[in-house]
């Protein structure tokens, strides 16, 4: 199964971080959709299939924790995984994530904690392996 993935964070770069990191995984990897805020992300769940979705929490416009909500809300996608990779250090905040079906990341964070959250909340493995 190959994974169309949601990348939504505020930062261009650590976009491109995460998109980088994703790529030399190994995971069977299908489109790749980047979105700069929450509105931004909930438009792109309209418009494709996800089967994962990668958010940040602090950003402008509609953060994390409101587009999780609204994720959650929808039929669609109230079990989509959804890792949120993000520098919070407010234990509330994580536990709410949490609490919303999410796994959470810090950052920074190695490619190899990145690899093996998505294999343990999408069942994917090595795009190698049988």
């Amino acid at each position: 199964m190959a994974l169309n993935t949601l990348v939504v964070d505020d930062s261009s770069v650590m976009r491109t971080i995460i998109i980088k990191t994703l790529k030399l995984a190994g995971l069977p990897l299908g489109d790749i959709w980047e979105a700069k805020n929450g509105e931004e992300g909930l438009h792109v769940l309209q418009d494709h299939w996800v089967d994962l979705a990668m958010i940040d929490i602090h950003m402008p416009v509609m953060d994390g924790e409101e587009m999780l909500i609204k994720v959650r809300e929808n039929d669609q996608y109230k079990n989509l995984p959804v890792i949120v990779i993000s520098s919070e250090s407010d234990p509330g905040k994580i536990e709410k994530m949490l609490e919303l079906g999410a796994t959470f990341i810090h950052k920074p964070f190695t490619p190899e904690v990145l690899k093996e959250v998505i294999v343990e909340v999408t069942g994917v493995s090595h795009e190698n392996e049988d």
